[in-house]
Order: structure tokens, then sequence, then C-alpha cells
């Protein structure tokens, strides 16, 4: 009988992914490996609506690769990829004060009328808790959370430190590009990212002619190691709760740059192999080499987040690898980019090994039990392929 052991190393990978459905860490799941801009893993398993009440299903929906995900946190990269294509193409800069294209933002003179792009895009706004922050509700209502935005006072002096900004960092991006393009976010990133890259099952929002079945149930875990708690904008909510929350079609359907983009690994994977590449793939050029070196640079590292309560290296809407709480695997480089999604997913770079990675599940998980699947997933991969 074989064994792990006698498996070749990307064979490894593909038991690893098995293993962890096997041991039940989620219930579906997707990963894609690029390396050198090509597709060396794509595995997808288990079942993409799992039923709580009945371990019984004879015929399960099982999932593929072609199966849609929602996407957490892993959306706002796509979002801030949209600022960076309009850095590329028109007379938007990343020390813009965002007043300057936004006027209603802050009031002349104040020190909330002091914060650029730069700061929104690397958690220095100042403005981390909206006030629509727990009204789910409200999310679904643009105009209103812009409004409740342009309200605010600053929590910090913009630029003095980081504080995650779970749900404001979308929508104050989203109305950046709305405000300088003429176009809503979720347009422009299907326009000038996603069709580019030939990411067509990918959206920041679920479209209206997409069947709210094509996209996996979530299903939340309760936690079996809790080390640390982190509000990230859902304080207080449980993973069943947060499944629930985001397994509502009004939410999933809406445009919430920070939280709702729906795909798939491999068009995550495929993003990321085209920033791992100076942001061109197949012939296809996204962003300037200039303006994807700007957008992984290190802005700002702290060694305790406001908001999350542990060290944080923010880049221009991605996190930098290098410390002990990221989720690029335990051995690689401070150079990785990327961004995880609540307890489910993540996506990054490594422009050094010309690597990428995405790992997307339906399973919930405490951010410890998290960290553990895909941190294990990454370094498989890096051994493998890096």
């Amino acid at each position: 009988m074989s064994s792990v052991f006698d498996a070749d190393r990307p064979e490894q990978v593909r038991q690893l992914f098995e293993h962890h459905l096997d041991e039940g860490l989620h219930h579906g799941g997707q990963l894609a490996v690029y390396q050198g801009g090509e597709l060396v893993i794509d595995e997808a398993g288990g079942v993409s609506a799992p039923d709580p009440e009945s371990d019984d299903d004879p015929q399960p929906e099982r999932t593929t690769a072609e199966t849609r995900h929602l996407l957490f946190s892993c959306t706002k990269p796509y979002a801030a990829a949209c600022l960076h294509h309009l850095v590329d193409t028109s007379d938007l800069r990343y020390d813009d004060r965002v007043v300057d294209h936004w006027p209603e933002f802050a009031d002349s003179g104040t020190e909330k009328a002091t914060v650029t792009v730069r700061h929104v895009l690397s958690h220095q706004a100042g403005l981390p808790v909206s006030p629509v922050d727990g009204e789910p509700d409200l999310w679904t209502d643009w105009d209103a959370v812009v409004e409740a935005i342009e309200e605010m006072d600053c929590a910090f002096t913009p630029g003095e430190t980081a504080a995650y900004h779970a749900l404001t960092f979308g929508f104050l991006v989203g109305e950046l590009v709305r405000r300088c393009s003429g176009t809503p976010v979720g347009e422009y990133a299907r326009r000038h990212v996603f069709d580019p890259l030939g990411m067509g099952r990918t959206s920041i929002g679920l479209p209206d002619d997409v069947p709210a079945a094509d996209v996996a149930t979530l299903a939340g875990f309760e936690p079996g190691e809790r080390c640390r708690t982190s509000a990230a904008g859902l304080e207080g909510i449980s993973n069943d709760d947060a499944a629930a929350l985001f397994n509502r079609e009004s939410i999933q359907r809406a445009v919430i740059p920070a939280s709702t983009g729906v795909g798939t690994a491999r068009e995550m994977g495929r993003f990321y192999a085209c920033l791992a590449n100076g942001g061109e793939l197949d012939g296809t050029r996204l962003l300037s080499e200039t303006v994807v070196d700007e957008a992984t640079s290190l802005q700002v590292a702290v060694e305790r987040d406001e908001t999350m309560g542990v060290p944080r290296r923010y880049a221009l809407g991605f996190e930098r690898g290098g410390t002990p709480w990221d989720k690029y695997g335990t051995i690689g480089p401070r150079t990785v980019f990327g961004h995880g999604g609540l307890g489910s997913c993540v996506g990054w770079a490594d422009p050094e090994a010309d690597l990428a990675m995405a790992y997307v599940t339906n399973g919930v998980r405490d951010e410890y039990e998290h960290a553990a699947r895909v941190n294990a997933m990454a370094d498989a991969v890096r051994v493998a392929f890096g």
C-alpha cells in the first residue's frame, strides 16, 4: 500500500487537500496553485451545499473548480485593484487627499480632511468602524453607508497608526472609484480587473443573472481552541451567525467591496499569479510594474493593530507576510503579499518564487483554526513548488 511518503511533492499537496476534507475542517473547498503563470494545482472536493440537519443526503451537490464561493475579505484586493488601475490610467495619485475627489468626505481644515488615498488603502485613515458596521440591513444601501462615513470623525490621527477597516475599507475604496471614474466599483472591477484576466465567475456582489444556488453554502464551526478574539466588524458574532448572515441572498447580491466578492480559487489564484509576474499574465497587462511595486510595498507595520489586536504589516490593499499572525505559511518570505477572508479563505503571491496560491472553503472556522489549516497548505505548496 502506498503512503503519503511515497508520493511526489505535488501529489502530497493534493493528499493534504483531501485530508482536510476527510477530517471535516470544511464541507467543501478549492485549491489553486500557479507557478510561472501556469496552473499547476487545481483541486476541488467535498460538498457545496451542506445540510446541517441531515447527513444522509444521497446526492449532495459536489464542489467543483467552477463552484462560486463567498470570499469575505479576500474581496478587498479586488476593490483595491480598481484604484490601482485608476492610478495607472487617470490623474489619481496615492497621496491625493480623499476630499480632492470626494468633497463631502470631510470639512475643510479638519483632521479628517488630511486623509489620503494611501491612508485608505493601508488601513491608516482613522475610520475603522462606522455607525452602520453592526447594521447589516443597511449594508445594501450604498448611499446610506456613504452618508454615514461622511458624518464620521476620525478615531485617530490619519497616518498615526493602523487599524483594520473591516467594512469601511470597501466603502471608502468603492466611493473613491465611483467619484474618480463615474462607474460603480462592482462594474469597474468587472471591466478592468475580472474580464481582462478571464475571471468570468468572479464579481463583487452576486450578479442578478446568476442564481443564488450557484454559490456554495457557508457553514460555521464551533471553535476547537480559541487563543484570541477579534472584532473585525463582526463583534460578538459566532461562526454560525456569520455564516447565516453571509448566506443571505440580499447580502451576497449587495456590492460590499470589503466582503461580498464571489468567485473561485482558480480565478483568485490567477489574479495573484498576475501580480506575482509584475501585473502581466498571458499577454494581458492588468497593471504597470511600477504600480504593482507600489501597491504591494510595505506601508506600515504595527506591533498591535488597533482592530485585530495582533501585529500586522500592510501594503496598499494587501497584507504583507512576516508576522506570526499572517496566513501565507510559516516558511514564506516577508515579501509575500495577499489577503485572508473571515475564517474561510486566503490568497497570496510570492514574486521571488513566481508562485501564487488560493485556498477557498465554505467552512467558517475560528481564526486560530483557520490559520493552522491554510498555513499547513501554504507550507506544503512552498515545499512542492517554491
